[in-house]
């Protein structure tokens, strides 16, 4: 869904989210190779390796202590906690690639700054920067671990408005979580909460953006 503040001003800056948008990750890719059945899985990812837990180390906290409270804390689990960072890159399913598209022809159109929010641990950040090489095509990526701050919180949108000299009321941000759409358009960005690549062409069209518009 968009945004409905009315824009004032035509879209000169894009900005995506990277997991979920432009990255297929899941940790379900990892773990279907530990457990036998979605159950187990839906489990411990609600009760051990938690969406809570994970969002630490996207906002700065190294994977050694994230790693050692929870081994200490569910020794029953430790190979399934310990392969969370030990196979990380199981997690990983490679680009989305309809919407890589979608960015390339944004990009190739020289109409727009495009720049890349994401929460993301900076100890795997590095490998994903020589993984994905569309990631080279932004004009600058703010990464959460780095900041020591993550979305949804409003000073991590910030440190990229400041950094950027981006004006939020002239901006679009693409997230696929619908609490940081919510973050983003509370500090006046028009917020596409992204579900698939057809989806996303339309919400762009409807704010006007070229390629897009119809």
């Amino acid at each position: 869904m968009l945004s409905e503040q009315k824009m004032m001003k035509p879209i000169d800056t894009i900005i995506f989210d990277l997991g979920g948008v432009l990255i297929d990750w899941n940790p379900r890719y990892l773990y279907r190779k530990i457990f036998k059945s979605e159950e187990e899985i839906t489990w411990f990812l609600e009760n051990v390796c938690t969406s809570d837990w994970n969002e630490k180390q996207d906002a700065g906290r190294s994977f050694h202590e994230a790693t050692e409270e929870l081994v200490l804390e569910f020794p029953k689990y430790e190979i399934p906690i310990r392969a969370w960072y030990g196979r990380w890159k199981e997690t990983m399913n490679g680009p989305i690639q309809d919407t890589v598209s979608i960015f390339k022809e944004l990009k190739d159109s020289k109409q727009y700054r495009i720049y890349a929010l994401t929460n993301w641990s900076k100890e795997t950040f590095p490998w994903a920067l020589e993984k994905f090489e569309f990631l080279h095509w932004f004009d600058g990526i703010v990464v959460s671990g780095i900041e020591n701050t993550r979305k949804p919180f409003p000073d991590f949108f910030q440190i990229l408005f400041d950094r950027h000299a981006i004006t939020p009321s002239t901006a679009v941000f693409i997230d696929d979580n619908l609490r940081n759409i919510e973050a983003g358009r509370s500090l006046g960005l028009s917020s596409i909460h992204y579900q698939s690549s057809e989806q996303l062409k339309g919400e762009l069209s409807k704010l006007k953006v070229q390629p897009y518009q119809f």
